[in-house]
């Protein structure tokens, strides 16, 4: 039932997976009879905004008992509102139908806003239960209001009158989206045909809760256990340490746990000099929830997707790739799969490459042939070798905290005005999180901001965004934003340390989190990050770019005495970025191709084995010249969390496509003066303010002056000229 979340970029770049005191909220316009209608009695703690400021939710008064009735208590009240719209004996107007729309469902919000992210970043077998049980009725509730041809009639006779088609701006942003999500939705389709789309609607949400869950328990079980200190040889003293820790906390002292991460390529794999270790770890990566026994997902992927291709069979469409774009940047699968093959030229022939590169370091050692286990740690060995560069050097001067509050939020500040201020007295869900506020360049409060930085078993992989308020001017609502990061805990109290990978995801996630705060739209469906899955990526990739700007790295990349980081170390970072693209770009792009093949297929190819169909489509990109054999996707099939439960699904390619964008708008912000405050506000009055109240292109142009452009993409990659 989880509300679609905004996650980390697929592999992070270097300048390049369903958020004061008193209330913030201005004066909310007269409420509409809809969103009034009687309601079964609620009385739990989300019965009314919350009383803290920005109407945050109070997490010291919310037990895990209370969000199964507050949602069925939500999914009642809304759909109320939404039977006293369709039913309304006035005749249709925008007002007493698509924006009382809008109006509608607001208790549901609150709580499905918080619910979502506990069940994803601190779960437990309660939230887990709870998120079984309300993922089909919510699913059901959505079909309850686009499935109804009462309330369809209205809203299409306002989309064809003259007054629909007088509005302006966001309101006819709001009429277009409204009509058409409820076509997409099925709205024409005839009675037995919603019924049967119903069925289809209620079967896919059990099967992605059901996905999602099953992925989470299965990593934290595959975690890798290793009898002795030797057998991690490679990795530094607090990392045995953590693992050491890690082993005791499961009830095996004396041996140690590697935990694995979301990606099948094991960040450890590039230190453990033990091949043997690394070959362990490797297969205990690629091998999770894909060779039977109690976690294994592949039977759930089958059904999901027989079943979406079959819904978009149902709906009149060739394939469920078709179904998902209907309203994205990029709006058709082959124009996606096109611009994907675009790189496979030099993308290959960088494989190839560095392939040959890695091999001669490997017989070095005596290995005779290269092994994906293999391609990390002798990537790095490369890297120390040509760039005299490796994590420990790094890792000093990336203090997790000092990198959020003088880094992320400096470079907000110095480009946007906006400032920070942290506030102890706001509730958290976890005690290693921290609450910002954060004030407009006015000096006007504009949003709260939450931090969750560190793993843990009960959290999710990867790194997102979302809210647990929306920003509205119709509700009055601000802005409250959480970003959730999966970062190496310290151990024994020693300083919280991030990577280069971390820092960049710190940043790419906050760039989501300006765009939620920087909303100011009047509808809550067309506010801050709700835009198309191939254009929300652009502003959170845009941000990566402020890491390395100088006047910002020399202000947050501080080692433990104070030192900023040397000039000749940064310069070895960035000339580093380019070295590796055959694994980090290479498996992304795979991926992403994975994805669009999944959901290419019509109802009859899609019942095919997972791991059978997975293992033809890979020999298919080998046969056009890339290296799947030693690199593997970022996501294999049985653990690609982004496409079978995060609303990713068709969707994946748009990590690439927003690093175009990122990259060709980055060239204009280099053309135009660099990181300046008038460059922010131009930033912030082009798109990253703008919601969806405009054209996705329109507002590109906007900023740029240009639609996109590739080279500057292919620059930062080192793939420049090869096409």
């Amino acid at each position: 039932m989880m509300k679609t979340r905004l996650l980390a970029a697929a592999a992070p770049l270097v300048v390049a997976a369903t958020l004061a005191s008193g209330c913030a909220s201005v004066a909310a316009e007269a409420e509409t009879p809809a969103s009034t209608a009687a309601t079964p009695a609620y009385s739990g703690p989300f019965a009314q905004e919350s009383t803290l400021p920005f109407h945050a939710p109070d997490f010291s008064t919310i037990k895990d008992s209370d969000y199964q009735p507050a949602l069925e208590a939500g999914i009642a009240a809304k759909q109320a509102e939404i039977e006293a719209i369709a039913e309304n004996a006035e005749p249709p107007t925008f007002e007493n139908t698509v924006v009382a729309m809008e109006r509608a469902g607001s208790l549901l919000s609150r709580v499905e806003n918080v619910f979502s992210q506990l069940v994803s970043a601190n779960t437990n077998d309660t939230l887990d239960a709870v998120d079984t049980a309300m993922a089909p009725k919510l699913e059901a509730l959505k079909d309850r209001i686009y499935l109804n041809d009462k309330l369809f009639q209205r809203v299409k006779a306002v989309h064809d009158s003259a007054e629909g088609k007088a509005l302006t701006g966001e309101d006819a942003m709001l009429l277009k989206t409204t009509y058409a999500k409820f076509v997409h939705r099925g709205a024409e389709l005839n009675p037995a045909q919603k019924t049967q789309l119903k069925d289809m609607n209620q079967s896919i949400a059990a099967l992605e809760t059901e996905f999602s869950q099953k992925l989470t328990a299965g990593t934290d079980a595959a975690a890798v256990v290793f009898d002795s200190k030797d057998q991690l040889a490679g990795l530094s003293d607090a990392d045995i340490t953590a693992a050491a820790k890690r082993a005791a906390d499961r009830g095996m002292a004396g041996k140690y746990v590697l935990a694995l991460s979301n990606t099948t390529q094991q960040p450890a794999l590039s230190q453990l000099s033990n091949r043997d270790s690394r070959k362990k770890l490797f297969e205990a990566s690629v091998n999770r929830t894909s060779h039977g026994g109690e976690f294994d997902t592949t039977a759930i992927v089958n059904e999901l997707s027989t079943l979406r291709a079959n819904k978009a069979k149902l709906l009149g469409l060739p394939d469920f790739a078709t179904f998902q774009m209907y309203d994205r940047m990029v709006t058709s699968p082959k124009q996606a799969q096109e611009f994907m093959n675009g790189f496979v030229p030099a993308l290959g022939s960088t494989q190839s490459r560095e392939a040959g590169i890695l091999a001669e370091a490997a017989k070095a050692d005596g290995i005779d042939k290269l092994e994906p286990w293999d391609w990390g740690y002798y990537a790095e060995k490369v890297r120390k070798a040509k760039y005299d560069l490796d994590d420990a050097q790094i890792k000093p001067y990336f203090n997790v905290w000092n990198t959020l509050e003088n880094g992320v939020f400096y470079a907000a500040t110095q480009t946007y005005g906006i400032t920070f201020k942290r506030r102890t007295d706001i509730p958290v869900y976890h005690p290693t999180q921290r609450v910002y506020e954060v004030f407009d360049k006015d000096g006007s409060e504009l949003a709260l901001f939450y931090f969750d930085p560190y793993a843990r078993p009960n959290k999710q992989g990867g790194a997102w965004m979302g809210n647990f308020v929306e920003q509205s001017n119709l509700t009055g609502d601000k802005p409250v934003i959480h970003n959730t990061l999966n970062v190496a805990p310290p151990v024994d109290g020693q300083e919280p340390l991030a990577t280069w990978d971390d820092v960049t995801t710190m940043f790419h996630e906050f760039g989501h989190a300006l765009h939620g705060i920087f909303a100011s739209q009047k509808y809550p469906s067309l506010s801050g990050t709700e835009t198309a899955r191939d254009f929300v990526e652009f502003p959170s990739q845009f941000n990566e770019n402020f890491a390395t700007v100088p006047p910002v790295l020399q202000h947050f990349a501080k080692n433990a005495e104070g030192e900023t980081i040397p000039d000749a170390l940064m310069k070895k970072i960035e000339a580093a970025a380019k070295w590796n693209q055959g694994l980090s770009f290479g498996e992304t792009l795979q991926a992403a191709m994975l994805d669009m093949d999944w959901h290419t297929l019509d109802p009859e190819q899609a019942s095919q084995a997972p791991m059978a169909f997975e293992a033809k489509v890979l020999d298919g990109m080998k046969a056009n010249g890339l290296e799947t054999g030693l690199i593997p996707p970022r996501y294999r099939t049985p653990y690609f969390r982004h496409i079978w439960s995060n609303g990713y699904q068709a969707g994946y390619y748009s990590y690439i496509w927003t690093e175009m964008l990122a990259h060709d708008g980055w060239a204009w912000v280099e053309a135009n003066g660099g990181m300046t405050r008038a460059n922010g506000d131009h930033i912030r009055s082009t798109f990253l303010g703008q919601g969806h109240s405009k054209d996705y292109s329109v507002m590109y142009h906007n900023f740029t002056g240009h639609d996109p452009e590739l080279e500057p993409m292919l620059e930062a990659r080192g793939l420049a000229g090869g096409k």
